[in-house]
């Protein structure tokens, strides 16, 4: 009986502990993007690495719609962290697409690096403007994404209707590329990294070229939208490109919920920069992650990361 009673006060003990050690974990989803675009492997990669260096702390990717799709589920509390596009300042001050209902519940964590819009048109369209999209199928991004918000913005500073104009696809990234090669659309509005995989097959393929955004077009978008900047992708960026690109790019971040403590979100912050390497081993572009570019995020630092970008220097 003794010996029983000795197994059943361990046992309760063991159980007692494991819950204990359960409870003090906090769990984290990170909102990324379709799985064809640059989101979804960076978040997966931070999640990974917040995992194995935040004490107590577990964290996963899930893979969604883009920029309004992870707001979406930030809203309902299904994601704490998420990739967003220069969408993120719409929801914030509650502008556009947003107007009348501003997320003030977010918070910029982690700069990552500038998105262009990237416009492909299929060989043999007959597409040299944007003008030229009128009657066309054109993918404008999936559903619910921060890339769709940015086709409809930049079509109406074209003079079109989004909704009449064209025959909108909403396809993501990984889509979009499918359906060039099956001559399913006409032209495609892209907005991600350059080098993303739903750029690079068609261009590979021979089966697009490029076209610029007339200077008219990107004033209008940049005064209207103030986190846009002009950018130009440089020749042979994709294979069939001899030629710069004018066109416009916004900066994206890591967004997490005010809710989040403030002491995790500085190890969270903290072992985001301490293991760089990690991401730039998934993507290049994370070379452009430097403390020094929160500064540009666009709207309220999260305590914890303000407290990390002081601590080092980064900001004042």
């Amino acid at each position: 009986m003794k010996k029983c009673f000795c197994v059943l006060v361990v046992m309760v003990l063991i159980f007692i502990l494991s819950s204990s050690a359960m409870a003090e974990t906090t769990f984290i989803t990170v909102g990324t993007g379709s799985t064809g675009g640059v989101y979804y492997p960076v978040g997966a990669g931070l999640a990974k690495i917040w995992t194995k260096y935040v004490k107590d702390l577990k964290a996963d990717a899930q893979s969604t719609g883009g920029t309004v799709h992870n707001i979406q589920l930030m809203d309902k509390k299904e994601i704490q962290a998420a990739t967003m596009d220069n969408n993120y300042y719409n929801a914030y001050n509650g502008l556009l697409k947003y107007k009348g209902q501003d997320h003030k519940y977010l918070r910029g964590m982690l700069p990552l690096y500038p998105e262009p819009v990237q416009i492909m048109v299929a060989k043999g369209s007959g597409i040299k403007t944007l003008k030229d999209f009128k009657g066309k199928r054109i993918s404008i991004g999936a559903v619910a994404s921060g890339t769709e918000l940015s086709a409809r913005e930049l079509l109406k500073a074209a003079g079109l209707d989004p909704d009449r104009d064209i025959k909108g696809e909403n396809l993501g990234v990984g889509d979009t590329g499918s359906a060039f090669a099956d001559k399913h659309i006409d032209a495609a509005i892209m907005l991600g990294s350059l080098g993303m995989g739903g750029v690079v097959e068609p261009t590979t393929l021979g089966l697009v070229e490029f076209i610029d955004i007339p200077d008219k077009v990107i004033n209008k978008v940049v005064k209207q939208s103030p986190y846009w900047f002009k950018f130009t992708i440089p020749a042979n960026t994709y294979k069939g490109q001899p030629n710069p690109v004018k066109t416009y790019a916004g900066p994206n971040i890591i967004s997490v919920s005010a809710e989040i403590p403030e002491d995790l979100v500085y190890q969270m912050t903290k072992a985001a920069f301490e293991h760089k390497k990690d991401l730039v081993t998934i993507t290049p572009h994370m070379q452009h992650m430097t403390p020094e570019s929160a500064k540009n995020i666009m709207i309220p630092l999260h305590p914890g990361a303000l407290k990390y970008y002081k601590e080092i220097g980064a900001v004042r």
